[in-house]
């Protein structure tokens, strides 16, 4: 297994089905902060779903459609990073994250975030990587912001949570805008 160190004492691992009862802990640790924006932390709610969950982005992977990764801090799961989509023949991926609490001010993130967008644009020659955010999630868009994204519109009353339309923003970086940063 490759592990991609992202501080002196983090770093960025695949997320694999065999992992379910260490992704289980975190997602309890997690739950209540990533729930709301993350719709798998919902139905991850005991072994087999979790396992669940972990299997259909091993599938995914298989099917180059979508990753996961974790984020171990001093050995710690504590969030992660996917492609929540990887659509090799249009060039357009989504990336998406999670944290818990413990997670939070290090800038694992922004960095995890960074090494996905390093993997899209220059290995698999990605066009467009986009970011889907709540508009009332104010780390998230943080996090968009801090890579480089521009945001390119708001859907409005898009998706619900317990009973409240929430609007979504998409903040998209292209691989010309990228590799001139780089």
């Amino acid at each position: 297994m490759f592990a991609v160190p992202l501080t002196e004492n983090a770093e960025l691992r695949p997320l694999e089905p065999w992992q379910a009862p260490e992704f289980l802990t975190h997602l309890d640790r997690a739950r209540a902060h990533t729930d709301p924006w993350i719709p798998w932390a919902t139905f991850s709610v005991d072994l087999d779903s979790a396992r669940a969950t972990l299997q259909r982005y091993a599938d995914g992977l298989a099917a180059d459609q979508k990753r996961i990764y974790g984020i171990w801090l001093d050995g710690t799961l504590v969030g992660g990073v996917m492609f929540v989509s990887f659509d090799a023949r249009s060039g357009v991926c989504e990336i998406g994250a999670w944290t818990e609490p413990a997670g939070e001010g290090h800038g694992l993130i922004t960095a995890a975030v960074k090494q996905l967008l390093d993997y899209a644009f220059t290995t698999r020659g990605m066009h467009r990587a986009e970011w889907w955010c709540s508009s009332v999630n104010a780390r998230s868009r943080a996090v968009a912001e801090r890579v480089g994204m521009t945001r390119d519109g708001v859907l409005r009353e898009w998706y619900p949570y317990n009973g409240v339309r929430y609007d979504k923003e998409i903040w998209a970086v292209l691989a010309s805008e990228w590799t001139g940063r780089a």
